[in-house]
């Protein structure tokens, strides 16, 4: 099962796919959708396939945006680090996200701003204190991500807040794809293009912490809700690693694709 956001008639509406049929759905957007009992088998209308250009993001306001950094053996190398012994976790808020075709904005106050392609996590049901099996049944699916930073904010300290929040840098979708359709730890492909260059090249094999790993730890310190992104972190080839290193041009086009998924197709405009 296929779940999205598509903007329509003047607003948005959540829409379910399965079985090659498209159904809209009483409900704004997934996040609404998922508050509702029954929402796997919810009546709707039957219509076309929404078009790529009409999607927005599947989630329009999650309630909580958790990122791994550092989570891919080859990536960690790259940059000279150790594994973790931890995930190492930061936040972002919904003012960083955009649509999956919607533009990425450039910060006027930096030149240096990378990419990074992942894969995001989506939380179907309320989940604390789990062990690995019980928040595998918390996920309600997948979906793609790309963590576009600002590295010479992000190193001003040694936090990465700042470097990792700044508006309208962070594209997702197209759409969650359900649990029972994907298994990342079987390998999904996690690739990066930037104007037709492809820049990363990787699979969720390489992961350092599983999808369920991430959850069942960070539902120790809190709890995870419905409609809530847990991104799991990027795959070798970023600007930062690369000699010399490369940044994200204004006027170019991102984009990021994961097998099962689909893709996201951002144009990057000064701000």
């Amino acid at each position: 099962m296929r779940l999205g956001t598509v903007r329509r008639n003047g607003g948005t509406q959540a829409f379910r796919q399965e079985g090659g049929a498209t159904t809209y759905l009483p409900a704004r957007d997934v996040g609404e959708l998922l508050q509702q009992d029954g929402w796997r088998s919810l009546a709707g209308e039957q219509g076309p396939a929404p078009e790529p250009g009409d999607l927005d993001q599947p989630v329009l306001r999650p309630g909580k945006i958790l990122c791994a950094g550092l989570n891919y053996y080859a990536h960690a190398a790259e940059v000279g680090q150790d594994v973790p012994k931890y995930p190492a976790i930061f936040t972002k808020f919904h003012n960083a996200l955009v649509g999956p075709t919607d533009d990425v904005v450039l910060p006027a106050a930096s030149s240096k701003i990378d990419w990074g392609a992942e894969l995001a996590v989506a939380i179907g049901s309320p989940v604390r204190h789990a062990d690995e099996a019980a928040a595998r049944r918390a996920i309600l699916g997948y979906s793609a991500h790309n963590d576009v930073s600002v590295r010479d904010w992000q190193g001003r300290t040694s936090e990465w807040f700042q470097g990792k929040n700044w508006d309208r840098t962070t594209p997702w979708g197209p759409v969650i794809v359900t649990a029972d359709e994907l298994d990342p730890e079987a390998g999904l492909a996690v690739e990066c293009e930037l104007d037709g260059v492809r820049k990363q090249s990787g699979t969720t094999s390489d992961l350092i912490f599983s999808c369920a790993q991430l959850v069942s730890y960070i539902s120790e310190f809190m709890t995870l809700e419905p409609g809530d992104l847990v991104a799991t972190g990027t795959p070798a080839g970023v600007g930062l690693a690369r000699k010399p290193r490369e940044w994200i041009p204004a006027g170019a086009e991102l984009v990021t694709r994961i097998e099962g998924i689909g893709e996201l197709r951002n144009r990057c405009v000064p701000e």
